[in-house]
């Protein structure tokens, strides 16, 4: 039963298409339904006011395959079906402005304005700048799995043009980013596709910051008694209890860590209580995707197995729990490949924490810059430790956005749910792990995560 539910959950997924380019859509972006790629192209071409030029009829195909042939074409689709620059901050950070606001009937008086730049001219503080076809390099979206172009859609996203300072930011300002003294390396935005994998030594401040991450992170196995005996079985009840008893334990390691944070006592404890409330799911889930996973889908996985749900229990499985099990399954897959360490574990847990779109912060620009420290403190320490996968830090940043919905739709789920829903994916993320040892299947593949 449960297959067959997974079955007509692929068949609906893969009818929710992008508008622009026809790949598999993420969710409502700047007003309509389209893909990661799409999304962030509009969003760098409005943010950085980029004038295209297309080399044919203006009329050009517009596919997953052949969308980064011409940005001219692209952009001109995009304004066609209704992408509303409006909603983009006119800062760059992630959080449009007008969420509400659905997709917008622009004439073509004025689309002819944006493609001409023209628009872009009345800002005398801003030079035009041309770009030639030369595609956009930005190929997927999450949902495709591990792809030669992926890129992040970061809790703070970043230009990829290794040429433009920070937005604007002053020496100054940069500086706080890090402490005194700013490295060379961090003057700069960071091409996350392009630069040579060169061995080189991790910046002092990187280490340092990391160092304290770390330290602050309570890496010692769980403590909840996972054990059961040969031959019982388990009830609904109980396993739901003992994913409470977790629950708990994990929100308690949660709320330990941030008083061991080396930037605690730097914001205010309004906004340290906002931002716990608001993320304390996303940060359970990360830490059982990479962490504990091995005791996740070793002694849980092993509880599970002893659990069997009734007729009932399938048969009432709703889509939006059938939705959140292969998102599931899909991060699994995709942590396990990447093999996240200890050191971009807590890189990646800050910049998750330091989410400054949640609504009441009391000190949003501050929290801004402790985001980007931490994030290019990240990027320094792949480009170190992994210098031949040059691709492996937006690989790693796409994980939040993924584990921000999935910990976004698990309030969705009826609690009722959440045994099957636990025992259906750990159950398959264990069989492919499994197959992964014996070579029988990949851990990773691509297109939506298959349900077991």
């Amino acid at each position: 039963m449960l297959l067959k539910l997974s079955r007509n959950r692929d068949e609906q997924a893969e009818q929710r298409s992008c508008l622009i380019c026809g790949d598999r859509a993420t969710g409502l972006h700047y007003g309509i339904i389209s893909c990661e790629g799409c999304k962030g192209f509009f969003k760098r071409s409005i943010c950085n006011k980029r004038v295209y030029r297309c080399s044919r009829d203006k009329n050009c195909e517009m596919s997953r395959k052949q969308r980064n042939r011409c940005q001219y074409c692209r952009l001109l689709k995009c304004l066609q079906m209704g992408m509303n620059r409006k909603a983009i901050r006119e800062d760059g950070m992630p959080g449009g402005r007008n969420k509400s606001i659905g997709p917008v009937q622009i004439s073509d008086e004025e689309i002819e304005r944006i493609m001409s730049g023209q628009e872009f001219k009345d800002d005398a503080n801003m030079p035009e700048h041309t770009w030639g076809n030369n595609g956009d390099s930005d190929h997927s979206s999450p949902g495709n799995g591990i792809s030669d172009g992926n890129q992040p859609s970061p809790v703070s996203t970043l230009s990829s043009n290794r040429s433009v300072e920070l937005n604007g930011y002053t020496t100054a300002l940069r500086e706080q980013y890090i402490g005194n003294a700013m490295a060379q390396h961090y003057q700069f935005l960071p091409h996350l596709f392009g630069y040579a994998a060169q061995p080189r030594s991790l910046y002092p401040q990187s280490h340092t910051l990391i160092s304290q991450l770390v330290a602050a992170e309570e890496l010692a196995p769980l403590g909840t008694p996972m054990l059961i005996e040969d031959g019982y079985r388990v009830t609904q009840v109980e396993l739901f209890a003992l994913l409470c008893r977790l629950a708990d334990e994990l929100l308690f390691r949660q709320i330990s860590w941030i008083k061991k944070l080396p930037f605690f006592c730097e914001l205010s404890i309004e906004d340290y209580t906002r931002l716990l409330s608001a993320t304390w799911q996303e940060l359970i889930l990360l830490a059982c995707l990479t962490v504990y996973s091995a005791q996740v889908l070793g002694d849980l996985a092993n509880v599970t197995d002893k659990y069997t749900p009734s007729d009932d229990e399938l048969q009432s499985f709703s889509e939006d729990g059938m939705e959140v099990m292969e998102k599931l399954i899909y991060l699994f897959r995709k942590f396990h490949q990447l093999k996240v360490s200890n050191e971009e574990y807590a890189c990646m847990k800050a910049i998750n924490f330091l989410n400054q779109d949640i609504r009441g912060l009391t000190n949003v620009t501050q929290l801004e810059q402790l985001n980007k420290r931490y994030w290019y403190v990240c990027q320094d320490y792949t480009e170190y430790k992994y210098p031949h996968q040059p691709k492996r830090f937006p690989e790693i940043m796409m994980c939040l956005p993924e584990i921000r919905c999935i910990a976004g739709k698990l309030v969705n789920i009826p609690l009722e749910q959440l045994p099957l829903l636990f025992k259906a994916v750990l159950h398959s993320c264990k069989s492919s792990l499994n197959n992964y040892r014996t070579g029988s299947s990949p851990c990773v593949t691509k297109g939506t995560a298959p349900a077991n």
